[in-house]
């Protein structure tokens, strides 16, 4: 059984909002950047295709004419990126000054390896121009030339900043983390993906305490676009050969970008041309190529030409062709010039194809951020384009494989990127206790019978696109560092969390699993880990909030997709925060702590995968199921004083509440290890 359901779908108002623009010529996230011009260190969140190059410009631009810096150096990771730094009229549309880039010194356009382009950036500090662009790999290699202090007084603008460490092996970080100790030179990070899909952190707490941020969510993004009204993401299983199963999800009437398996990868069946080979069969007869552009051409059944621009050939001439006639600005807002890329390791961050509709992707890709880098590319607003989705092909697990424990590996991070994008699309949520003194907020809506003084309330601001939920018994962050992270950085903690191996694996498929173990010794863990800088108060704080922002959104999911029946509404998302609020009888933290954050995500495995498949995966999972670690007992041992000082009493292991149980096991199993290590 093969079948694909959307595990999120978010439909958005489409009020054209974020394409407007001011005075100066900015859109609404180019105008709360520039607002925080004057800042040394500034670091700007903000999704795929919100004009975060042309914010740098803006703020660049002030830096060099009114702030007193001699130069700016816009770093980004490659080549290709590099074009979205060029020249541009900005006082045509209102601003005091146009962008200009002198050919010299674009050093992503200059031929050659990175030493002659080191040469370059040491020209062009001597000098009196002020604007150069090159890759990370240049500044990397100028910076170790010429020393951290031929630097001092200019702007560095480090573009994909997710691509920085503060790994000491991360050379990026590690001159990034010296200019910053220096203190003598402005910074400008930007990145749509804040997190790097792997365990490292992207600067370390104290550098990134220097830092300014500037957040532009994709809810306040895709709020505001004119055309694109929902997105969905969603997992599509198959068995066999992917080549044979893929026209089920590809539907070429949409403007398509597939990327096919990496050739290691078990999807794979090592011959990617005769992959690409196949799916052109399957989808018409090849007409031959467009000696113009090089794309291939195909004739459908129904008579309809399609234009396939293939980037996975390895002969340089042919794909270079491809790429250039892609990149071609003067077809930048012609929907009929290609109709889909089949690509491998192209097409991802920084491609821009406004048309995109469909984002289909086999098999798992390195990491999240590369997977939110692939979502991007269908995110973008385009006139006449009201739908747009992501689609991840995923081979179900088969028993007979050898390599099943990969697959449900494979599986597990499909599962954590879709959950983390779900995270990521919603709107963004302020949580409160609930007291006595609360009162209605000005621009909150709370539905239909308004603000009730004797009820924890949850007001939505559709403008601001945030959610005001009041909490009973919520711990409030106390320091301005924990408040800077449940107002800005939860998703960054619900990425660790959703990466979590054993959490992932536990929440889904153990049904012995109490839900406390996750939302409180599992979540716990990693906030105590990620932020070892804050006290105790202010990481269970932000665990809090944390757990609270993911139930919620998953809790808001049951209503969006419903029996799967009905197209969801455009206020499908608030709908289901409200209907998840009023179907508890009090909203309080501990009834959030006893939700599984997994269980809708369950929901829909079991819904897209076949019941052998889901037995087998959860068969691997139960055999490598520990019951506990001492560290995990240690942190149940925590929760039991708590539990005694409020109850005046410890946790019982006849107790019928699981939770208690589990504590008492905790405790238990610490006596035992205390006991054995005294008899030696």
């Amino acid at each position: 059984m093969t079948k694909s359901v959307p595990s999120v779908s978010v439909s958005y108002p489409a009020n054209g909002s974020s394409s407007k623009s001011n005075e100066l010529g900015m859109r609404a996230m180019q105008e709360r950047a520039y607002e925080k011009r004057g800042e040394q260190y500034l670091l700007i969140k903000s999704p795929p295709a919100s004009g975060k190059s042309r914010a740098l410009m803006f703020i660049a631009l002030d830096k060099l004419h009114n702030q007193g810096l001699k130069q700016a150096i816009i770093v980004v990771p490659e080549k290709s990126i590099g074009s979205s730094f060029a020249d541009e009229p900005l006082s045509k549309f209102g601003f005091w000054a146009d962008w200009t880039v002198a050919p010299r010194w674009n050093l992503c356009n200059a031929p050659g390896g990175d030493s002659g382009k080191v040469g370059a950036v040491g020209k062009f500090l001597e000098g009196d121009d002020q604007i150069l662009v090159c890759t990370h790999a240049t500044f990397r290699f100028a910076v170790g030339k010429f020393g951290i202090e031929a630097f001092d007084d200019r702007l560095i603008a480090v573009d994909e900043f997710h691509h920085v460490s503060a790994n000491p092996d991360n050379k990026l970080g590690a001159h990034l983390g010296t200019l910053i100790a220096r203190d003598k030179a402005h910074v400008v990070a930007m990145t749509g993906s804040y997190f790097r899909g792997d365990t490292e952190a992207v600067l370390s707490p104290e550098d990134e305490a220097r830092f300014e941020t500037v957040t532009y969510t994709y809810y306040e993004q895709l709020s505001g676009y004119t055309y694109l009204k929902t997105l969905d993401i969603g997992y599509f299983f198959y068995s066999g050969s992917y080549a044979d199963e893929l026209l089920k999800v590809l539907d070429p009437t949409e403007k398509t970008i597939l990327h096919i398996p990496n050739v290691n990868s078990r999807e794979s069946t090592k011959d990617k041309h005769r992959e690409v080979e196949h799916i052109i069969d399957a989808l018409g007869d090849w007409q031959g190529t467009d000696p113009a552009t090089g794309f291939q051409l195909v004739k459908r059944p129904d008579g309809k030409l399609l234009r396939i621009a293939d980037l996975v050939d390895d002969d340089p001439a042919k794909r270079d062709k491809v790429s250039a006639s892609l990149k071609d600005p003067s077809q930048k807002n012609n929907r009929d010039h290609v109709d889909i890329i089949i690509a491998l390791g192209m097409a991802k961050e920084g491609f821009d194809w406004i048309w995109c509709e469909h984002a289909l992707t086999v098999g798992y890709r390195s990491s999240l951020t590369e997977i939110v880098q692939i979502i991007g590319r269908a995110t973008r607003d385009a006139k006449g384009k009201t739908h747009a989705r992501f689609t991840n092909l995923i081979s179900e697990p088969d028993a007979s494989e050898e390599a099943v424990r990969e697959a449900v590996n494979d599986t597990l991070k499909a599962i954590a990127a879709s959950l983390l994008m779900e995270q990521v699309l919603t709107p963004k949520f302020e949580f409160k206790p609930k007291t006595p003194a609360n009162t209605a907020q000005d621009g909150f809506d709370y539905g239909e019978n308004g603000y009730d003084d004797s009820k924890c309330n949850v007001g939505f601001n559709e403008q601001k696109g945030t959610f005001q939920i009041e909490i009973k018994g919520l711990t409030q962050p106390k320091s301005p560092e924990a408040n800077r992270i449940c107002e800005n950085d939860l998703n960054e903690v619900i990425t660790a969390f959703v990466q979590d191996k054993t959490a992932i694996e536990r929440g889904l498929f153990d049904e012995e699993m109490v839900p406390e173990e996750l939302t409180q010794v599992k979540m716990g863990k990693i906030v105590r880990d990620k932020y070892p800088e804050l006290d105790e108060a202010d990481q269970e704080a932000v665990r809090q909030h944390a757990i609270a922002a993911m139930n919620f959104t998953q809790q808001a999911k049951k209503t969006l997709l419903g029996d799967g029946t009905d197209a969801p509404s455009n206020t499908a998302f608030v709908d289901g925060v409200r209907q998840f609020a009023m179907s508890v009888k009090e909203l309080d933290i501990d009834l959030i702590d006893r939700i599984n954050p997994f269980s809708e995500a369950y929901a829909i495995l079991a819904k897209t995968m076949s019941e052998e498949s889901l037995k087998e995966v959860a068969a691997v999972i139960e055999a490598k199921k520990i019951k506990l670690s001492p560290e995990e007992a240690r942190d149940l041992a925590k929760r039991a004083v708590k539990f005694k000082q409020e109850r005046g009493r410890l946790p019982s292991l006849t107790s019928a509440d699981a939770w208690e149980k589990r504590m008492a096991e905790g405790v238990a199993f610490l006596t035992r290890m205390k006991q054995e290590a005294m008899n030696g």
